[in-house]
């Protein structure tokens, strides 16, 4: 699996982020699909790659969970209103108990980012401070 330069295989509303032969945001061999330092995936940790909104839409992220007995999804990332928003959806529609770390998460603007956590606290999605989780 991987994401096409020419962006055949995202949402159509970001194919024009992939005009001109050039890969667009987060193309799989670029440095902005790169994890950022200091993050590192430890030898008995698993990768998951999304080429959606959601990381649970068509890949192995469920699977893997379900194996490991996992009952909790703690969701931190950009783009509130779209990654993070939907990955916590689909948890929830998978009867995971659904996190969201507020301060480890940005949407475009304040205004966004906080709509954004209040529809999902409406869904009864816990939105709370990285400081106040608990594994």
């Amino acid at each position: 699996n991987f994401q096409h330069v020419e962006g055949v295989d995202v949402e159509h509303t970001r194919q024009h982020l992939f005009q001109n032969g050039q890969p667009g945001s987060c193309t799989i061999g670029t440095e902005d699909a790169e994890l950022v330092a200091p993050l590192e995936i430890k030898e008995d940790e698993h990768k998951v790659v999304k080429y959606r909104f959601s990381a649970f839409f068509q890949t192995r992220l469920n699977m893997l969970l379900q194996r490991m007995k996992v009952d909790t999804v703690v969701l931190v990332g950009v783009q509130t209103p779209n990654c993070i928003r939907t990955a916590a959806y689909d948890a929830v529609s998978l009867d995971y108990h659904t996190v969201v770390l507020h301060d480890a998460t940005a949407s475009k603007s304040p205004e966004v980012q906080a709509a954004n956590l209040q529809d999902m606290a409406d869904a009864q999605i816990k939105i709370i401070a990285v400081d106040d989780w608990k594994p």
